[in-house]
């Protein structure tokens, strides 16, 4: 019999679990001890993998396939490096993430989506100092803005935006692949954690009710130009000053 050791892991970049194979033999242990601490400290102490051993009668992938079908559908990377590498790629998170899950969560037209990735971010940045995902918050006419998803769900207007093939809707059945994206992150507990509360506490509003908290008095949005200087970007600095005038 042939002994495979399995790291797994996942990447959203490309859509798939992904999976280094090493077959074991006295040689290797040594080796392959070494690997899952490497991943470790290059991703993260809190990333998420598992490590598995399966014996066959050949020392192909597909023979391990061919026992489990849990390994099926499993990219094999060449290299540890091209694995750290895709999982690190999935570590930090974009709005659209956060915007996929908030539609999980609850129906939105596109003005609402807009406000509540806002202060997703918002309202995570204050309570940790940290940002929530990497894109820029900028400030639009009708308050912040977060580009690619204003791109992605504009051709919806004032209209509730509908499901489509990435996202949405209130069941579990589509809310897990949106939650584990995020819970993969850097952090991941405490971003879905903070994201919950937000929407929790926001969700139930409508957009007129979240343009009234982003168009206050000294909000981030207000002392940022208001949408009148080139959608200016809303830098985390005044995020931080004036976001608890909004709450």
């Amino acid at each position: 019999m042939i002994g495979h050791y399995i790291i797994m892991s996942s990447s959203y970049s490309i859509g798939t679990r992904i999976a280094l194979h090493y077959l074991l033999d006295d040689s290797s242990t040594l080796k392959l001890n070494r690997i899952v601490p490497i991943i470790l400290k290059e991703c993260g102490r809190d990333v998420s993998i598992s490590s598995h051993f399966i014996e066959t009668d050949d020392k192909s992938f597909q023979s391990v396939v061919d026992k489990d079908y849990f390994f099926r559908d499993v990219k094999v990377i060449d290299s540890l490096e091209e694995f750290i590498k895709l999982i690190n790629i999935d570590r930090e998170l974009i709005g659209l993430d956060v915007a996929k899950y908030i539609l999980c969560r609850c129906k939105c037209t596109h003005l609402k989506l807009e406000k509540l990735v806002y202060m997703c971010y918002a309202e995570y940045l204050c309570k940790y100092n940290k940002k929530l995902y990497e894109d820029y918050i900028y400030a639009y006419k009708y308050g912040p803005v977060v580009k690619t998803v204003y791109e992605k769900y504009k051709k919806y207007g004032y209209k509730e935006i509908e499901r489509d093939d990435e996202t949405i809707d209130a069941s579990d059945v589509f809310e897990m692949p949106a939650r584990s994206r995020i819970l993969f992150a850097k952090d991941g507990t405490y971003k879905i954690y903070s994201i919950d509360s937000t929407i929790n506490k926001y969700g139930g509003y409508t957009s007129s009710q979240l343009v009234d908290l982003t168009h206050k008095y000294n909000s981030p949005w207000s002392v940022s130009g208001s949408g009148t200087l080139n959608n200016k970007i809303i830098d985390d600095e005044v995020i931080l000053k004036y976001h608890c005038n909004e709450i």
